[in-house]
């Protein structure tokens, strides 16, 4: 609990434990990869360039090469794991190179709001995100995990930064206040018309939200609207996070087993867990939508 909170307190978040102890992160990787995901993502996150180089004190070519042992951590665990995995079936797991937004550098809640994309261009939020992307790509990662965005401005803007770098492939997925819009008050519907048709993005959807809305939010899409690669839909685990307290534990129990069934009915073909999910919930996935196929 000390080490969830200071974690949840530090402006890098997890990503200073790239620094700190990276064989924690490894370790991580291991435990989700035992439990049968197919799709593990870089504690990058929260990684940007400027961060590092403002709470670490390291050089643009220091905080690059941290970017990159993300990347390496995470093959570093795959490679163990399929050395010792004993299906034969197994395919072999991807790496996600985590993108978060410009608000969760600045540390002060806006990532839940996207507030800040009303003084920026897409020229300043492209300059921005351009350093971790090519760090990431530079790594070798499989896709591009552009996360929790909370505009429809910043994930254009991310889809057209996509495009500096062809041969990637990614998905996009914004953060939701309510069963109809994301963060920043667009409709969802609205907001996910942009990147479906990216030829590079293999899902677009939503992240970081509580499963109940995940649902409602999906069924707001046209069927004949809906991202040809599916929907990527990876919801916390229902409980509240406050900006001056943190995560507030409650009784609340992740219900993303019960839930997958629905929403891959719903069209979505890329299905997992957020904050303050665990293994053990990516176990239960596994089990409701490949239940004929052992993960070991």
């Amino acid at each position: 609990m000390v080490l969830s909170s200071l974690i949840q307190e530090d402006p890098l978040w997890s990503a200073r434990v790239l620094h700190t102890n990276p064989q924690a992160i490894k370790n991580v990787h291991a435990s989700y990869l035992c439990c049968g995901a197919d799709v593990i993502t870089t504690a990058t996150y929260q990684g940007a360039v400027a961060g590092f180089m403002k709470y670490l004190g390291l050089t643009p070519e220091e905080a690059d090469q941290l970017l990159q042992s993300g990347v390496q951590l995470a093959k570093e665990a795959i490679t163990e794991f399929l050395s010792e995995s004993r299906s034969s079936e197994r395919q072999k797991p991807l790496i996600a190179g985590s993108i978060g937004p410009y608000g969760a550098f600045l540390h002060d809640g806006s990532e839940y709001s996207g507030n800040y994309v009303e003084q920026m261009t897409k020229e300043e939020l492209k300059t921005w995100h351009r350093p971790q992307m090519q760090s990431l790509v530079t790594a070798g990662v499989d896709l591009i995990a552009m996360e929790t965005i909370p505009s429809q401005k910043e994930g254009e803007a991310l889809v057209e930064l996509l495009r500096e770098f062809p041969n990637t492939k990614g998905w996009l997925s914004f953060s939701c206040k309510d069963e109809r819009c994301i963060s920043h008050g667009e409709k969802f519907a609205d907001a996910v018309k942009f990147p479906i048709y990216s030829d590079q993005l293999v899902a677009v959807g939503l992240n970081c939200c509580s499963p109940d809305i995940v649902g409602p939010l999906l069924a707001t899409v046209e069927q004949n609207k809906r991202p040809k690669g599916g929907w990527i839909v990876y919801p916390n685990s229902g409980e509240k996070w406050s900006p001056n307290t943190g995560w507030e534990s409650g009784p609340v129990k992740s219900q993303l087993a019960k839930l997958a069934l629905e929403w891959k009915e719903l069209g979505a073909e890329w299905i997992g867990g957020c904050c303050r999910t665990t293994p053990a919930d990516i176990a239960e996935l596994r089990c409701m939508l490949k239940p004929d196929l052992s993960f070991k």
